[in-house]
């Protein structure tokens, strides 16, 4: 469940949020004057967000490298490349998600 809190319960409810977000899977979505500024989610989930921004900045690298050396066709054929195997990947998490079930 996605559960929004201002800063200030976040700050005097910590531990209980934090046993939310580890022991049911939870994710606390962190208002400041209403607005969302932060989030707090399990471990799991931040380490796939990681991997997933250390995988576009690795391709967005090497699609920029690529493109000081290619003709525009190619270049907008790896960025389709890309695309796919992001997409890919993507897939492939999600099911994995599905097939197994949620410690709570």
């Amino acid at each position: 469940m996605i559960r929004k809190a201002p800063a200030m319960t976040v700050r005097q409810n910590l531990g209980e949020l934090l046993n939310e977000v580890q022991y049911r899977g939870d994710s606390v979505v962190i208002t400041k004057g209403g607005k969302p500024v932060a989030a707090i989610v399990d471990i799991a989930l931040y380490e796939r967000i990681r991997r997933m921004r250390e995988d576009f900045d690795g391709m967005l690298d090497a699609l920029a490298e690529a493109g000081k050396k290619l003709p525009e066709s190619e270049v907008e054929s790896l960025v389709a490349e890309g695309v796919a195997e992001s997409r890919r990947k993507v897939r492939v998490a999600r099911a994995g998600r599905k097939a197994k079930p949620r410690k709570r």
